[in-house]
């Protein structure tokens, strides 16, 4: 086969599954009980076409349900399409679900040629590549025991092994490298490297996005039984996290009522009621004087909605609510950008910006605006707090809520900083 040969050629596919409601188990069942057995239709696949060439390694990308693996199945004619046509040149080997064609009370060497015969090698082949095999896999203690004894990290190397080692032409994965420990999923990813270097077409279906953009040469994003975008891995992973991030977002409903009140209704301090300070529990997760008391903090997006999904670089406004039960001379107030750790990545009050609060009024509202928020994807939690000149808690609220910031940017940590490269 020459390098820009076509060897998988897929053709306007469909597939069509019966979901039944309640499908009795036994006969009896099955002619007593007759409405059990209805079902419907669902098509996963509604007429898809892509073709990959010799040497390629394109990866299959989706949200659960799109079809993606349903393809994948296809191609090792597990199962077939209910119309269009799929032709595929050469030798294929697939790890498609961990451990099929093994059998549990036969030992891992037993398996070997089991497995390496399904592939389509003869036992003077699979005589030639054991030691190979079982090398690569590490289990060289093991091999000779029942596979049902086998963790799922074992079963993913013996599957690997052989199915690296029976001289396809087509290797198909689906998501199978999520098992097992860091080294040896590198050990295959750099096997991997060498055979797509030696002309191998690999497919793979994998929610790990970064694989896709480091290994793959091309992308195929499959939504709701259709192709949405084809081509370079780069530029689709960027067009389906954006896809995927504003679902996210739009799908968000309003943040629930008790996010935004006060977890436990406390009785306020007189006027002539001085609480020391030593009775402050600093160790709760709500703790303070209350003589200025949070009534509720909202977060707002740039469309003004109180939500709990923003983008990176998107305009967040925070507004803080109280009430005074007790003037003081001066309020302060604050808040903390923290991780679900507990670990402190931004705070900033009032006092430290310099900022005056009305002490006049009995209800009001402090607000703070960040017109480009800095924070990379990833969960969050807010914290408020209001202050006296001292530092003295009046109500400080830790874990107030979570949020969660959606990003399509590639930086690594908790802050996106600008920067440019010259090179």
């Amino acid at each position: 086969m020459t390098k820009n040969e076509t060897v998988i050629d897929v053709k306007n596919i469909t597939k069509k599954f019966k979901i039944y409601m309640d499908k009795g188990s036994q006969l009896k069942e099955r002619l007593l009980f007759r409405k059990r057995n209805r079902y419907e239709e669902r098509e996963v696949l509604k007429g898809i076409s892509f073709q990959v060439k010799k040497g390629e390694a394109v990866g299959l990308i989706g949200h659960n349900g799109c079809g993606k693996s349903t393809t994948l199945k296809l191609l090792t004619k597990i199962m077939y399409p209910d119309s269009g046509e799929i032709i595929m040149k050469g030798r294929i080997s697939s790890l498609i679900e961990l451990g099929a064609g093994f059998h549990p009370d036969m030992s891992g060497r037993e398996n070997i040629y089991t497995n390496a015969s399904i592939f389509g090698l003869t036992k003077k082949e699979i005589d030639a590549r054991l030691d190979e095999i079982i090398a690569f896999s590490e289990l060289e203690e093991f091999i000779d025991n029942p596979v049902r004894t086998y963790s799922s990290g074992m079963y993913m190397r013996l599957a690997f092994s052989v199915a690296i080692n029976v001289d396809a032409d087509i290797l198909l994965i689906d998501e199978i490298l999520a098992v097992g420990d860091t080294n040896f999923q590198t050990k295959c990813f750099n096997r991997l490297r060498e055979l797509k270097a030696k002309g191998m077409t690999i497919i793979i279906v994998t929610h790990d996005l970064a694989t896709i953009e480091k290994f793959c040469d091309r992308c195929v994003w499959i939504n709701n039984g259709l192709i949405v975008h084809e081509g370079r891995s780069d530029e689709v992973v960027d067009a389906y996290l954006n896809f995927m991030n504003q679902k996210k977002v739009e799908s968000e409903t309003a943040p629930p009522e008790e996010n935004s009140e006060p977890v436990t209704e406390e009785p306020q301090p007189e006027n002539n009621d001085i609480t020391d300070n030593n009775e402050i529990d600093y160790s709760a997760n709500r703790f303070g004087l209350k003589y200025v008391e949070i009534k509720k903090a909202e977060m707002l997006n740039s469309e003004n909605k109180n939500v709990r999904i923003f983008r990176t670089g998107e305009r967040l406004s925070l507004k803080i609510h109280y009430h005074v039960n007790k003037p003081l001379d001066e309020y302060v107030f604050g808040f903390g950008f923290y991780t679900p750790e507990g670990e402190c990545l931004y705070g900033n009050n009032t006092q430290l910006d310099r900022i005056k609060v009305n002490t006049e009024k009995t209800d009001g509202v402090v607000s703070v605006i960040i017109g480009n928020l800095p924070l990379l994807a990833g969960k969050y939690v807010l914290n408020v707090a209001v202050v006296d000149s001292d530092g003295t808690p009046m109500d400080f609220y830790r874990n107030y809520c979570e949020f969660e910031v959606v990003s399509e940017s590639r930086n690594m940590g908790y802050f996106s900083i600008e920067h440019e490269w010259r090179i």
